[in-house]
Protein backbone atom coordinates (compact mmCIF):
# COMPACT_ATOMS: atom_id res chain seq x y z
CA UNK A 1 0.00 0.00 0.00
CA UNK A 2 1.34 3.05 -0.79
CA UNK A 3 1.53 6.07 1.73
CA UNK A 4 -0.31 10.01 0.97
CA UNK A 5 3.54 11.04 0.46
CA UNK A 6 4.49 8.02 -2.21
CA UNK A 7 0.81 8.77 -3.77
CA UNK A 8 1.64 12.98 -4.36
CA UNK A 9 5.62 12.25 -5.38
CA UNK A 10 3.77 9.75 -8.13
CA UNK A 11 1.28 12.12 -9.68
CA UNK A 12 3.74 15.05 -9.51
CA UNK A 13 5.63 12.39 -11.61
CA UNK A 14 3.37 11.50 -13.73
CA UNK A 15 2.31 15.20 -14.79
CA UNK A 16 5.57 16.37 -15.03
CA UNK A 17 5.67 13.18 -17.93
CA UNK A 18 2.68 14.49 -20.01
CA UNK A 19 3.78 18.78 -19.38
CA UNK A 20 7.43 17.36 -20.95
CA UNK A 21 5.18 15.87 -23.54
CA UNK A 22 2.85 18.45 -24.52
CA UNK A 23 6.35 20.63 -24.60
CA UNK A 24 8.15 18.16 -26.78
CA UNK A 25 5.16 17.75 -29.43
CA UNK A 26 5.21 22.12 -29.69
CA UNK A 27 8.51 22.22 -30.17
CA UNK A 28 8.38 19.99 -32.89
CA UNK A 29 5.36 21.66 -34.59
CA UNK A 30 7.64 24.95 -34.58
CA UNK A 31 10.25 22.92 -35.69
CA UNK A 32 8.14 21.84 -38.32
CA UNK A 33 6.27 25.09 -39.50
CA UNK A 34 9.90 26.93 -39.66
CA UNK A 35 11.78 24.16 -41.87
CA UNK A 36 8.70 23.46 -44.08
CA UNK A 37 7.55 27.24 -44.31
CA UNK A 38 11.82 28.05 -45.50
CA UNK A 39 11.38 25.18 -47.95
CA UNK A 40 8.13 26.02 -49.54
CA UNK A 41 8.91 29.76 -50.04
CA UNK A 42 12.01 29.47 -51.01
CA UNK A 43 10.86 27.41 -54.03
CA UNK A 44 10.86 29.34 -57.29
CA UNK A 45 7.49 27.81 -58.05
CA UNK A 46 5.42 28.47 -55.35
CA UNK A 47 6.43 31.72 -55.51
CA UNK A 48 3.79 32.26 -58.00
CA UNK A 49 0.90 32.36 -55.11
CA UNK A 50 2.82 34.77 -53.28
CA UNK A 51 2.69 37.35 -56.42
CA UNK A 52 -0.61 36.76 -57.07
CA UNK A 53 -0.52 35.55 -60.86
CA UNK A 54 -3.21 33.32 -61.73
CA UNK A 55 -2.79 29.55 -60.74
CA UNK A 56 -4.13 28.68 -64.14
CA UNK A 57 -2.06 31.10 -66.21
CA UNK A 58 1.16 29.96 -64.73
CA UNK A 59 2.71 27.70 -66.50
CA UNK A 60 4.55 26.41 -63.12
CA UNK A 61 1.77 25.34 -61.55
CA UNK A 62 1.63 21.93 -62.60
CA UNK A 63 5.21 21.91 -61.01
CA UNK A 64 3.89 22.77 -57.47
CA UNK A 65 2.50 19.59 -57.29
CA UNK A 66 5.39 17.60 -57.13
CA UNK A 67 6.68 15.57 -54.21
CA UNK A 68 10.19 17.01 -54.14
CA UNK A 69 8.42 19.99 -52.98
CA UNK A 70 5.43 18.22 -50.56
CA UNK A 71 6.62 14.95 -49.80
CA UNK A 72 8.30 16.14 -46.78
CA UNK A 73 5.70 18.42 -45.04
CA UNK A 74 3.43 15.51 -46.23
CA UNK A 75 4.99 12.68 -44.83
CA UNK A 76 6.16 14.81 -41.83
CA UNK A 77 2.56 16.16 -41.03
CA UNK A 78 1.65 12.60 -40.66
CA UNK A 79 4.09 11.75 -38.49
CA UNK A 80 3.45 14.78 -36.46
CA UNK A 81 -0.35 14.20 -36.24
CA UNK A 82 0.73 10.63 -34.65
CA UNK A 83 3.08 13.01 -32.32
CA UNK A 84 -0.23 14.52 -31.64
CA UNK A 85 -2.09 12.02 -30.86
CA UNK A 86 0.80 10.18 -28.79
CA UNK A 87 0.77 13.22 -26.46
CA UNK A 88 -3.33 14.27 -26.85
CA UNK A 89 -4.64 10.96 -27.20
CA UNK A 90 -7.48 9.82 -29.70
CA UNK A 91 -9.57 12.94 -29.43
CA UNK A 92 -7.85 15.89 -27.59
CA UNK A 93 -11.21 17.96 -28.09
CA UNK A 94 -14.12 15.89 -26.93
CA UNK A 95 -12.12 13.54 -24.26
CA UNK A 96 -13.66 12.81 -20.71
CA UNK A 97 -12.61 15.25 -19.33
CA UNK A 98 -14.91 17.25 -22.20
CA UNK A 99 -17.62 14.68 -21.18
CA UNK A 100 -17.48 14.90 -17.24
CA UNK A 101 -17.87 18.60 -17.31
CA UNK A 102 -20.66 18.20 -19.73
CA UNK A 103 -22.13 16.02 -16.90
CA UNK A 104 -21.26 18.54 -14.40
CA UNK A 105 -23.50 21.41 -15.92
CA UNK A 106 -26.15 19.09 -17.08
CA UNK A 107 -26.90 18.01 -13.59
CA UNK A 108 -26.36 21.34 -12.14
CA UNK A 109 -28.65 22.43 -14.48
CA UNK A 110 -31.21 19.74 -13.35
CA UNK A 111 -30.95 21.04 -9.63
CA UNK A 112 -32.01 23.97 -10.86
CA UNK A 113 -35.09 23.21 -12.74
Amino acid sequence: MKTNAQQTSSSYERARRKVDDIKGFYGHLLVYLFVNGVLLFTREDFNFLIKGDSAFGNSNFMNWLNWETYGTPIFWGIALAFHALSVFGRNPFLGKKWEERQLRKLLEKDKLD
